[in-house]
Parts: C-alpha cells; structure tokens; sequence
C-alpha cells in the first residue's frame, strides 16, 4: 500500500499536469504504519526519511527478489539474507562503513563492517564550518575507553580500543543527516551553526578504502531545510532537476525557480548526494 501510494505521488509529480503536488495520501498511508508521523505536531525530517526508506524497502523486496536469486545463483558469495534483503532502496542508499577497531593492549586490530543508509554527521563548531569539517569528525579516530571499552578475544578480557570508520561501499545517493539538535544537559537545543556544502566535487576519497577512489565523487541534489527550534518549525526542500538542472525551491504549495547561489542556507538539516 506504502508503495502503491509512492507510486502515484511520484507520477502526479512528474505528469506536470498540476502547478503543485500535495504527499497527502502517501503520509496518510505512511501515518498508519508510523503512528508518531500521523500527528498534527512537528516530527524529525530524517526519523521521517529512515521510516520511509525502511518501508519501501520492505514493500518492493519481495517484488525483486527472485530475480536477484536467478541473477546470484552462481555466486558462491551471495548469502541467502543479503539476496532477500536487495531491493531498488539498497541499490541507491546503501553504503558499507568498515570499522577498524584495534586493541590499545596487544594492538590486535578486527574489522566490523556496517550498512548505513544515513550518515549524521556531528557538527564541530558553533559558529561557522564546512561539510568536509563534519566529515572529518566523524571519521576521525576516536578511543573506547571505561564502559565503551571492547572484549579483545587475544587479550581475553577488556581493554581499551582505538576505532576508525572507512567507507568501503559508497552508494549511488549518499545522505547526510547533519546532527543540529543536541543535549545540553537535560535539554534539548538547536545548533544554528552555518556549514557550507559544495554543489558539486565532493570528494569522498578521503574517508574511503583506495579501492574506491574513482567512484567517490558526488554532487548536491536535494537538501532538506529546517527553520525555527525544537517546539516548532518549518521544513522546505531545494531539488535539482534531474532533466534540466535548475535549482528549485519547495516552501508547501510556492514552488519556485532558484539560482544556484541560494541553494547554500544556514538551515540546511539532510543534504543528498
């Protein structure tokens, strides 16, 4: 029903018989599946984004999965649950995280692969930084120590731990959550930082296992904006035609033409690559 509902919101968008498109029976749908999101209040863009995903990607794997199975069948690699579990949702999201996690004791590193599909990215200062600053904290090496501290099977018992994530399997759209709300103390508060983004050339190789540099280039498509705080707000998008490649701003029912200038804003919440 979520996809069937998909479906038609994406067709009514992109028939271009109406001046706007309202996602009302899709999140109607999608409200009875995810009760939080079917209230009149102000819920979390990228919460909303994962429960969407996780729902299509429910919805349509049982349509692809045998072809998958006759396409994997001679591929002595291809477990049975990552054969079931394909769909058009992993094959556009999904990336792969590999974390390199060496014993500060004996040195012993061990490889933790993870499958992400959203990104949240910490945001290092208040004031202003760029979206490689968020990406450097992130990937940054960080230590497990007093309760994070991991169980090193050579050592035996616990110890100290050093950890730092690659990307090993960048996918064709990457999402960066950029992590704006945050606890201070028993608070909630809102991170006003200005970060700036590229439009184009992002350069993931960085952060990515060398096997994957020619493939780690991205440009902007879509970003998700958020005005105002935790009580109350506003969400409105910029797409990038995919046809034309003009820039295009979402704000309810105004719809209007933007030039790539504006497509750069202190409110920026999900950025899509």
């Amino acid at each position: 029903e979520s996809a069937t509902a998909f479906g038609c919101l994406m067709s009514d968008m992109w028939l271009g018989e109406f001046e706007c498109v309202s996602p009302e029976v899709f999140h109607s749908v999608l409200g009875k599946r995810y009760p939080t999101f079917s209230k009149r209040t102000q819920q979390d863009a990228q919460e909303f984004l994962i429960c969407v995903l996780n729902e299509l990607h429910e919805a349509l794997k049982k349509v692809r999965a045998p072809l998958c199975k006759r396409r994997c069948v001679t591929d002595a690699n291809a477990s049975r649950e990552g054969v079931s579990e394909t769909s058009i949702i992993t094959q556009l999201f999904e990336g792969q995280l590999s974390h390199d996690v060496t014993c500060l004791e004996c040195k012993t590193t061990t490889d933790r692969p993870e499958s992400f599909t959203v990104l949240s990215l910490p945001i290092p200062s208040k004031s202003a930084c760029s979206l490689q600053d968020c990406l450097k904290c992130f990937f940054q090496q960080d230590t497990l120590t007093w309760n994070n501290q991991i169980h090193c099977s050579w050592c035996g018992t616990k110890q100290d731990a050093a950890v730092k994530a690659t990307i090993t399997k960048a996918p064709q759209i990457i999402i960066f959550h950029l992590k704006r709300f945050e606890w201070q103390g028993k608070h909630k508060r809102k991170l006003l930082t200005d970060i700036c983004y590229p439009l184009s050339d992002l350069d993931l190789s960085p952060y990515s296992s060398p096997l994957l540099c020619k493939d780690t280039e991205y440009s902007l498509c879509a970003v998700a904006n958020h005005s105002g705080f935790l009580d109350g707000g506003h969400y409105t998008a910029f797409c990038k035609h995919a046809v034309t490649k003009n820039w295009y701003s979402f704000d309810d029912a105004e719809i209007t033409e933007i030039p790539n200038s504006s497509v750069q804003t202190d409110t920026a919440y999900l950025l899509f690559y």
